[in-house]
């Protein structure tokens, strides 16, 4: 497997007067788009939890590894970065998948929710106006073992928050490490 290194932001685009900071600012600036929510969702998470000591893997079956465990990350928003005329529904992805293995590059046979938990992240602000995903205040958390998203959900591939709700409360994201710690206790 090839080994990814940090690219430094002022690093020069060969043969064009554009840094990769250019590229990024073009590319990738819209944190309500659906994929760039759910990435910076788990650089929140990460961050909260201080794992954020590799680089991010694109096809990885789990998001994030704290304290030996492997952690998943969803998002979702009422407010999308597309103009609609009503809040979107909340779900979360939970479906079982794949395993992806880098070294035989090829997926396993054996399909099944890989991570140890799951890390819910919710950009819950409504007013269009004020909405910052920059700004932690605009999100709400919620940590599942993926224990019992198999005993009270073993074949759905969504949850709906209310759904969520009635397994777990919300928390803010100075929690987050307090609560994940709490969480692994009891899987330890």
């Amino acid at each position: 497997m090839r080994k990814t290194t940090p690219i430094s932001e002022k690093r020069m685009i060969q043969g064009t007067d554009k840094s990769i900071k250019d590229f990024w600012k073009w590319g990738f600036s819209d944190l309500l788009s659906n994929s760039l929510r759910g990435i910076f969702a788990e650089f929140l998470v990460g961050t909260a939890l201080g794992c954020l000591n590799d680089s991010r893997k694109e096809w990885d079956s789990y998001d994030l590894i704290y304290r030996g465990k492997k952690i998943e990350v969803k998002s979702a928003a009422y407010i999308q970065s597309w103009f609609t005329d009503k809040y979107s529904t909340i779900n979360f992805n939970i479906g079982a998948k794949r395993e992806y293995d880098f070294t035989k590059r090829r997926y396993s046979t054996t399909i099944k929710r890989n991570a140890d938990v799951y890390v819910f992240c919710l950009l819950k602000e409504k007013d269009v106006e004020n909405l910052d995903p920059l700004n932690i205040c605009h999100w709400e958390f919620y940590i599942v073992l993926t224990k019992d998203l198999d005993e009270h959900f073993p074949e759905q591939k969504t949850i709906s928050l209310a759904s969520l709700n009635k397994l777990r409360d919300a928390f803010v994201f100075e929690e987050i490490r307090e609560r994940m710690d709490k969480v692994l206790e009891i899987i330890s």
